[in-house]
């Protein structure tokens, strides 16, 4: 009877280990990210919110390339509304990989760097996913703040394939004066 219960937990601890390792393998970035094309403002099309964009409206992503290297980021929305009071978050992208410029650490508070991972880009640099390692959060962003029904049936695909529960993902309200 000890053997059995030895095995039965052997193998409930297998089947976790093995569950734990294909979700968690490394989350691979894009090849090269150039980063003076990625730079500019990125509509926020879709997310798996953190706790701050929770009930958001209007979010937009500011990137710039600054002389050191690192990219001054601005993050701002409308809180709970399109008529919400607009907030403002400015952490600081650390490029980890200069390889490919696609793997940075995101500094809200020092000293910690959050996983950036750009894992996706359109050729022409229309939109972008921005991904984690540990599948938690992830962002769908765009150079306008609409995107075609087509192209974000794929992004959600691929966002699936690489592992999210897309069943988490949130649409970001936009609405712009023209």
């Amino acid at each position: 009877m000890k053997n059995l219960n030895k095995n039965i937990f052997a193998f409930i601890v297998l089947i976790c280990l093995s569950s734990c390792s294909a979700h968690n393998r490394e989350m691979e970035t894009i090849e090269y990210l150039d980063i003076e094309r990625f730079m500019g403002d990125w509509y926020v099309i879709a997310n798996i919110p953190t706790f701050l964009e929770k009930n958001i409206f209007n979010a937009v992503e500011k990137y710039t390339l600054d002389s050191d290297g690192t990219i001054q980021t601005e993050f701002s929305f409308n809180k709970g509304g399109f008529d919400g009071e607009r907030k403002s978050y400015k952490p600081r992208g650390f490029i980890k990989d200069t390889n490919s410029n696609a793997l940075w650490g995101m500094q809200f508070i020092w000293p910690i760097k959050a996983d950036f991972r750009v894992v996706y880009v359109a050729n022409d640099y229309s939109y972008t996913i921005i991904a984690r390692n540990k599948r938690d959060y992830v962002w769908l962003m765009s150079r306008n703040p609409e995107m075609d029904e087509e192209t974000y049936s794929q992004a959600i695909n691929f966002i699936e394939e690489i592992g999210y529960d897309i069943d988490k993902i949130v649409k970001v309200p936009h609405q712009w004066q023209k």
